[in-house]
């Protein structure tokens, strides 16, 4: 599945409400290393950026990096991480897993990245049906909203995330529900 959109890369919304649900359960605090992936253009890495947090977010799709709205923003495929072990305090990942592939893969390279004891945020799609929310993105990457279950390849839940994350070290320490634009599982982890 590939990402190089440009179209994409611009129509993708920034919702502040996010930035409310990182706050409240990730705390990021200025001079901590914070890892966005799937930042698209970066609107989250910025505002936390502008926190003082030294954030750094990645996205598989090259023309988010190139119309970046911040710096810090760069290519990368989240199953092949290109940091350091232990480089990141706490991570962030705000409706990105859904769409990656080697979803296995992914958690170990976050995990792998993370500190000890550090935490990890994932905002994903609350889908009765998989790919359901993907249509508008299966339209603008490949003309055809019958590509949707490509572009949200994972149908995730909190007991789901739980046990793909759980196997690398991953803690869960809280989940819920909510609605904002759509409905969306948050699920917050610590790494043991």
């Amino acid at each position: 599945m590939s990402y190089d959109s440009k179209r994409y890369a611009l129509v993708n919304r920034w919702d502040p409400r996010h930035l409310v649900t990182v706050d409240r359960l990730l705390g990021p605090k200025p001079g901590e290393r914070v890892l966005e992936v799937g930042c698209g253009r970066g609107h989250l890495t910025k505002r936390l950026r502008d926190k003082e947090v030294e954030a750094v977010g990645i996205d598989a799709n090259p023309q988010a990096a190139e119309h970046a709205v911040t710096e810090g923003v760069t290519t990368m495929d989240a199953s092949h991480l290109e940091f350091e072990t232990d480089s990141f305090d706490k991570l962030v990942s705000v409706h990105a897993i859904e769409h990656i592939p080697p979803i296995e893969a992914a958690f170990s390279e976050m995990a792998r990245v993370l500190k000890p004891g550090g935490t990890a945020l994932y905002i994903y799609p609350a889908e009765p049906i998989k790919g359901i929310w993907a249509i508008p993105t299966a339209v603008i990457l490949h003309n055809n909203p019958l590509k949707a279950t490509q572009v949200h390849c994972n149908w995730l839940w909190p007991s789901r995330v739980r046990a793909l994350a759980e196997p690398f070290g991953f803690g869960e320490l809280h989940s819920e529900f909510n609605l904002l634009s759509s409905p969306q599982f948050v699920s917050l982890f610590q790494l043991v």
